[in-house]
Parts: C-alpha cells; sequence; structure tokens
C-alpha cells in the first residue's frame, strides 16, 4: 500500500489559519470523500475559516489556487482524480496539475496540500478517497500536510 511509512502530522497552532480547499467535479464519489477527508482534518486542527470551491477537473486545479493564493489564504487544498484511459490524455493532465501546483506553491511561498489522484483505475481511487472502506484517506492527509507547512512557515515569522 503506497501510504506504508507516511508520517503521524500532529498539527499545533492551526487555529486562526485561512485555507482554501479547491475540489474537482469528475468522479463524485471519489471527490465527495476527498473533500471529505479536508474537511475532517480541517475540523481535527481547529480550522474554521475555510472556503471549498469547485472547478469542473484537475486541469482547472493550478489556476484556481494561484487566483485563491494572491487572495490572502495561508493553504491551498488541491483535490482531484485522474484516472488512467486508453490515450495520453492521463499523463498530460496529471503532469500539468502536478507542476502547476508545484508553481503556484514555489511561487506564492503558500503551501498547497498535494491531493490529486493518479491512479490506473476506478478502484484504485475508491482505496485512496477516504470512504468507510477505503484504505487511505488522501484528502485528510494533503490537508493535514498543508496546514503543517503553514504553521511552520507561520513560525518563521514569513
Amino acid at each position: 500500500m503506497s501510504g506504508e511509512g507516511a508520517p503521524k502530522l500532529d498539527v499545533q497552532g492551526a487555529k486562526g489559519l485561512k485555507v482554501a480547499v479547491v475540489a474537482a467535479q469528475w468522479h463524485t464519489v471519489v471527490m465527495d470523500g476527498l473533500i471529505a477527508g479536508a474537511e475532517r482534518a480541517l475540523d481535527e486542527f481547529g480550522v474554521t475559516d475555510y472556503q471549498v470551491l469547485r472547478v469542473p477537473g484537475s486541469f482547472e486545479l493550478p489556476v484556481a489556487a494561484k487566483a485563491l493564493a494572491a487572495r490572502g489564504y495561508d493553504a491551498i487544498v488541491a483535490l482531484g482524480v485522474v484516472i488512467r484511459g486508453g490515450t495520453p490524455h492521463f499523463d498530460f493532465v496529471c503532469e500539468a496539475a502536478t507542476m502547476g501546483l508545484t508553481q503556484v506553491s514555489v511561487d506564492s511561498g503558500i503551501p498547497v496540500g498535494f491531493g490529486l489522484l493518479t491512479c490506473d483505475n476506478e478502484q484504485q481511487a475508491l482505496d485512496r478517497a477516504g470512504l468507510a472502506d477505503s484504505k487511505e484517506d488522501k484528502g485528510h492527509e494533503a490537508t493535514t500536510a498543508a496546514l503543517s507547512t503553514a504553521v511552520l512557515i507561520r513560525g518563521l515569522g514569513a
């Protein structure tokens, strides 16, 4: 399982952070699970100032994240899922979204939690969606990583 060896992050000091969750609309069941996981993490760490916004697909995540980074958010969580099909479309969307989200984070200095599932099939996505029978909760993980990094940056006085 890909989640083996993942650190257990205990985020202290996330209260007061302003967070945006931007999520794709494709694959409703998976996306609903990812968003629920993100909201569980926000609640768990005491973040009440957050907004969930939806974009058409994973390709649109970077441009939305860039716009949100310019609007005073302390952290952004990007959630999406791309499932491999029979064409190279999968590779192009995955690479563009990944590189775009990385660029937004580095250029803005605002952490972007990477919750983009890039799966070979729908079952892999369901296994990572944070649903009752899922093996992993990538929405929660991406949010926790973004919060942890935002707290660290805030502690640096940046």
